[in-house]
């Protein structure tokens, strides 16, 4: 069994979109309607993150207990990224043990976004 994808509802597909290619790097890997709303598949390689809008005004995010990580060769460069785009590091960055650095950031759903880097 393989892991294919965490989904997560939006209540701003352009933001979320936004977010997802300039801070994480992903890229739009497909993208199509669903009746009022629209998803979209993020990411090259094997496991995706699902964006889904639903098309209305009544966003009813589901962000308890969710984490996605992610990595990075430089967790210097994502920190200075993340300030530049005014986006607040909630957590960290934290270290600990020798060999792995993270920290944390919500996107713009509020999910927890953690970024680490492994020396």
């Amino acid at each position: 069994m393989k892991f294919l994808w965490c989904t997560i509802n939006v209540k701003d597909m352009e933001e979320s979109i936004r977010f997802y290619e300039e801070v994480v790097g992903l890229k739009v890997d497909k993208r199509f309607p669903i009746g009022p709303g629209e998803i979209v598949f993020m990411g090259e390689g094997e496991t995706k993150v699902e964006l889904i809008y639903d098309g209305s005004d009544k966003w009813q995010g589901s962000k308890a207990g969710i984490s996605l990580g992610f990595e990075t060769d430089s967790l210097d460069r994502v920190i200075d990224l993340v300030k530049e785009k005014g986006i607040e590091i909630t957590g960290g960055p934290f270290q600990p043990g020798s060999d792995f650095r993270f920290f944390f950031v919500k996107d713009p759903n509020g999910v927890n976004i953690q970024f680490g880097e492994h020396k």
